[in-house]
């Protein structure tokens, strides 16, 4: 039967108006997920994960106040490796007990290796805790991946100006404060968390997985190194990528991937007159004062634009790339934010690339201290009888030590024996650690980017760091297999700092991360 032409009009009329409905519940929809996106400042991702992503990301997420709670406990214990007493030392080893009790609840083989004893250098001896060397499968269809983590922590203690109790995780505003929630304890959680997110759903692991961590980085990684070397045809022989979690995105909002870390030469340079000092009132004006030298030295090193003045020292620098300057480019980085929450009033440079390169690119010279000299309050006549200069060189790609020390010696030797100083000088470098670099184009780092932009729905930060992290390229010249630094905390992390936090958001999506990496790894086969 036909419909009279008011019914017709009538139901036009509606379809019209619950079309019109349908847009605006779209973009309403849509500016809500704006909003969300503008007051978190964080991102959403480009596609909702299918399939069994989807399953991963929600156990994670229904079960991250678990996961919280295991970083609490983990926090609580002291693992201070720095300071060298004997219950602190304790802690440490009970710190890795539990890491080892909670690998094998995952089903993991572990195998808690006995490092020896520390030499300190007052005559005592420490126990070196152990380190872990865990793995999961060994299906030689799947890809490897190493993960490397560490769970001692830099001394903390309340009245050092924590407005909570370092070792109490305590939430804020989202921010999970605690000594070591994100250098490292939270990282190898997050890492431990996917992997058990899998065991949970009863699914298989897309790759094989082992784990090396240790409980002595922020003492100097003492016997890591030759435990790598030792294990090189054994535990690391089916080993294909290494992956190091220990490091920070260069903002508080964007994912970020490091390739690469500065070496460090570490300088003391000794003047000397005599073992005693001298008063200026008796001595004042007929010496060469060791000080007077010593600036003088300190002086012709490097200029007010931070240019290095040692003759040949940029020599091995390698040559900035188009590609490279691409990579800069292509960074996001709000110069006035980061000079406000530096609380610098002016860097040397004006440009975002420019003060990158000189971070991560270029070599830098600065001058720590001097030992010896009047430091104290108040005025005291004293001229010393012996000062002894502390300064460092971050090197950068293709430096090497034994040149830089060859370099710096030469130059201060020149510089010395134009002053006719009737004093005594001596040169030493006390610490050469080499400087890191990564192919950008290996798989896993292009795995670890389509990771990112599956859980983040942006592109990471290439970045490089201006620090040394020595393991990275131990590894890579022990093992010679693709090395790769995926961080997860922000830049306002503040390790070794007061306020050492994670954001909760890091720690969960971070999780995410780690799982959807360990998918995309497994393509790569």
């Amino acid at each position: 039967m036909g419909l009279d032409p008011r019914t017709q009009r009538s139901r036009s009329e509606l379809k019209s108006t619950v079309g019109h409905l349908t847009d605006l519940a779209t973009q309403a929809s849509s500016l809500l997920a704006s909003l969300l996106l503008l007051e978190g400042g964080m991102f959403s991702p480009s596609s909702p994960p299918a399939g069994l992503l989807e399953k991963v990301f929600q156990y994670i997420d229904l079960h991250q106040d678990e996961f919280v709670q295991t970083l609490k406990e983990w926090v609580a214990v002291e693992s201070d490796s720095v300071q060298p007493l004997p219950h602190l030392r304790q802690e440490v080893f009970r710190m890795m007990a539990l890491a080892a009790e909670q690998l094998r609840c995952l089903g993991a083989s572990v195998d808690s290796v006995d490092s020896g004893f520390q030499q300190l250098p007052d005559g005592q001896t420490l126990p070196i805790p152990p380190i872990i060397l865990a793995e999961l499968g060994n299906d030689p269809k799947k890809p490897t991946v190493c993960f490397y983590g560490h769970l001692d922590v830099q001394p903390a203690r309340r009245e050092d100006g924590w407005l909570t109790d370092p070792y109490t995780l305590t939430e804020v505003d989202g921010k999970l404060y605690g000594r070591g929630a994100t250098d490292n304890k939270g990282p190898v959680l997050a890492w431990i968390n996917a992997v058990s997110t899998f065991r949970a759903l009863e699914e298989d692991l897309p790759v094989n997985i082992k784990f090396i961590i240790e409980g002595m980085e922020e003492a100097g990684s003492v016997a890591l190194e030759e435990l790598v070397r030792k294990e090189k045809d054994r535990f690391f022989s089916s080993v294909d990528y290494i992956i190091i979690s220990d490091n920070l995105w260069l903002t508080q909002r964007k994912p970020a991937l490091t390739y690469g870390t500065r070496g460090n030469s570490y300088f003391r340079v000794e003047v000397k007159c005599r073992d005693q000092d001298f008063h200026s009132g008796t001595f004042g004006g007929i010496l060469h004062e060791p000080m007077a030298d010593l600036v003088a030295l300190l002086g012709s090193l490097v200029d007010s634009s931070g240019h290095i003045l040692i003759p040949g020292i940029y020599d091995q620098v390698a040559p900035l790339t188009e590609e490279e300057r691409k990579l800069y480019k292509a960074i996001d980085l709000d110069l006035e934010e980061y000079r406000n929450s530096s609380r610098v009033e002016r860097f040397l440079f004006d440009t975002k690339e420019e003060i990158l390169m000189h971070l991560w690119r270029y070599p830098s010279l600065s001058i720590h201290g001097i030992e010896g000299a009047f430091d104290e309050p108040g005025a005291k006549t004293v001229i010393p009888g012996q000062v002894i200069g502390k300064f460092s060189i971050r090197l950068v790609p293709h430096m090497n030590t034994s040149v830089v020390e060859k370099q710096v010696k030469q130059h201060l030797e020149h510089v010395f024996s134009k002053r006719n100083s009737s004093n005594q000088m001596a040169v030493s470098m006390m610490l050469g650690l080499q400087p890191w670099i990564a192919n950008i184009k290996d798989n896993q780092y292009l795995a670890a980017k389509r990771a990112i932009k599956t859980v983040f729905g942006t592109e990471p930060d290439m970045i490089r760091d201006g620090s040394t992290i020595p393991i990275a390229k131990i590894f890579q010249d022990s093992i010679q297999k693709s090395v790769m630094m995926l961080p997860l905390g922000a830049v306002d992390d503040g390790e070794h700092s007061q306020k050492e936090k994670i954001n909760r958001w890091n720690y969960i999506e971070g999780s995410k991360l780690f799982a959807a990496f360990f998918l995309e790894m497994a393509k790569l086969r």
